[in-house]
This record gives structure tokens, sequence and C-alpha cells, in this order.
């Protein structure tokens, strides 16, 4: 996304002689895993299905060349002065124990392999002892297994996953074929950008970003009162669902092209959407929805796995009967102006307002 702040100097790497501070993202995530220390709502699952005949200690040995490559997948988190310090651990050994499923049946070896994806999901980590990313490889026969990788969201996010993946299966490829692996080097590591982050964030840099959003979200609502079928809990719970639905071909290319006349982007398009229907059920002209961003802003992190991402507030007024061209305006305005502002961490915000 667009942003402010291209004066902000390059990510650099700084001494690795001490502890280290968290980034403000990860402060947020070990924050709320204090108030619940054995909680798994931070844990991310990330389940895959390998199929042909597996090179175990070809495997093993992309897992170790992966944590000796990136630094968040051995740092541990240890409380300090009421909040925590980051340590990042030496080269080791990662732990990969495997279950041999293939003395079942067919439909048992589905079964458990189900059992193990959700009890591994919902183990919860020690962040100040770790390891903060684990793995289970799962035999159901001779040519099919299941890698169950789940990371904890302190040293990791979405995009992170992405490039676990990708990194893996280009190491073991290359340990399998006997070659060097095509991997970028990687300029910094993530407690480069943890420190980069607070000393660029302060001052007047967070000064005239905080202004932005000072004014962008005054007098907004605290609520939005949805007229919904059960009362809003005092307390919120875990309980929820997720509903999917697609969006048929022929409607989908009518957004896109929509979105291109008007100089938005889909997720312009889509959002305006959203804060229409929740304006109507609402009966609010002001509606504010919170969406994540990627928060990878610097070429420098982009190869990282690390967390990273930030929420943002996006502010859209319904007032004066806007038509949706209108209205559509006014959230592409709203976005490009939270792209451009999108360094202040949400907690801070909260602080703030």
């Amino acid at each position: 996304g667009a942003r402010e702040g291209t004066d902000a100097p390059p990510v650099a790497p700084v001494p690795r002689g001490g502890p280290l501070p968290l980034s403000f993202a990860q402060q947020r995530i070990w924050f709320l895993q204090q108030l619940e220390p054995g909680s798994a709502a931070y844990n991310m699952p990330h389940p895959l299905r390998l199929e042909g005949a597996l090179d175990v200690p070809a495997l093993r040995r992309s897992l170790d060349t992966l944590a000796a490559r990136h630094e968040t997948l051995r740092t541990v988190f240890a409380p300090a002065g009421g909040g925590a310090v980051q340590t990042v651990l030496p080269a080791a050994p990662v732990p990969l124990p495997a279950v041999d499923l293939g003395g079942l049946t067919a439909g048992d070896r589905a079964r458990e392999t189900r059992r193990l994806v959700a009890a591994e999901a919902l183990r919860p980590f020690d962040l100040a002892r770790g390891p903060l990313m684990r793995a289970l490889l799962v035999r159901t026969d001779a040519e099919e297994h299941a890698l169950l990788f789940t990371l904890h969201h302190v040293i990791a996010d979405g995009w992170s996953l992405g490039i676990l993946v990708r990194e893996v299966s280009e190491l073991y490829s290359a340990l399998a074929e006997g070659r060097e692996p095509r991997l970028p080097e990687l300029p910094v590591q993530y407690a480069d950008y943890a420190v980069w982050q607070r000393r660029w964030l302060a001052g007047e840099t967070l000064e005239r970003q905080l202004a932005y959003w000072r004014a962008r979200l005054a007098d907004a609502a605290p609520l939005l009162e949805l007229p919904t079928d059960r009362p809003r809990p005092a307390v919120a719970t875990e309980a929820g669902a997720r509903v999917a639905f697609e969006l048929p071909a022929e409607l989908a290319g009518a957004l896109d092209a929509l979105s291109r006349a008007e100089g938005a982007t889909l997720f312009m398009t889509v959002m305006a959407a959203f804060q229409a229907l929740l304006g109507r059920w609402s009966g609010q002209d002001d509606v504010l929805v919170g969406t994540p961003i990627a928060g990878r802003t610097r070429a420098e992190t982009e190869g990282l796995i690390g967390m990273f991402v930030n929420t943002l507030v996006l502010r859209t007024r319904l007032d004066g009967r806007p038509a949706f061209r209108e209205l559509l305006a006014r959230v592409r305005e709203a976005t490009l102006g939270a792209y451009q502002h999108q360094d202040v961490p949400f907690e801070r915000l909260v602080e703030e307002l």
C-alpha cells in the first residue's frame, strides 16, 4: 500500500549482545497471551499433505536450515520489567517427532490424522521457554505423510506461513537433489526490525501519524448497534461460526470492472458494500471497520518469518444518502489515508483515543 514516511531510514542489523525489545505487534500478542497463559487462541496451525516417497533425513535438515536462517524460529520471550524482552537462541536441531499410522485401516488413519491436527493446533506454547515453532510428521502410508506445523502468532503471521512452505520446499528439493538451495540472502532479521520500529516510530514521526488518526477518528461512535437476534454478552466469548460463500464469476467480474472504472481496488469496493450494509442494519451513518494489513512496507522485511500485521480502522460516513459511487469515493479516500498512516500500532491508537 501507499505510505508516508519514505523518509524512514532503512532497517539495519543491530548487535546481538543482550536482550532485544519486542516490536509493537509482538508486544500486543505477548500481552494478550499473558492474560490467558494456557490459551491456544494465538496458535497458527498449518498442516500440509506430502505425497510421494519422503526422504525424512532431508526433511529434518531442511527444518534445521530454516531455523538457522530465521532467528524468529529460535526466539523466546522472557518477562522483564512489566513487559518482555526477546532472546535469540543459538541454532540447534528442530525436533521432528513422527507418528506412524500405517497399521490402521484407511478410515481410522483419516480419523486419527484429524485428531492429531486438532490436538496440535490446541496445544499451548510456553513463550518464555520455546520453541515457538512445532512440527509433527504423520505417516499414513509409504507414499503419503502429513506435516503438521504450528507456530505462535508472536513469531509469525499469515504471510510468514507462505515463506515457511516455500523455503522448506526449496531446501528439501535442494538437499534431495544434492544442489545449493536457491534462497535470497536475508539482509536483516526480525529483531533488527523491532529495534528499527521503536527508534523510528517515536517523537515527531509518531506525533504526525497520531495527529492524522486523532482527526480521522474524532467523535466516532464507540459501538455498532446491530439488531442481533441475541443480546451481546457482557463478556466476549470464543463462541462463533464461520460462514463461507462464493460470488458468481459474472458478479465478481462486474465488481472488478466497477473498481477499475472508479480508480479503486476490489477490496475498497467490497468494503464499501459491507459498510453500506452495516449502516443499513444499524441505522447509523458513521461506520468503523477494523481490517488487518500485512505491515511489510519495507523491502528488507518481505522475506522474513515474523509478526508484522497491524489493524487499521476504516471509518466511513454514510450521511447525505450517497449514491454507491460516491460512497466508494469516500471509502477509497479513507483507505488510502489509512495506508499512508499504517505504521501507528493499533494498541497505541487505542491508548491515545
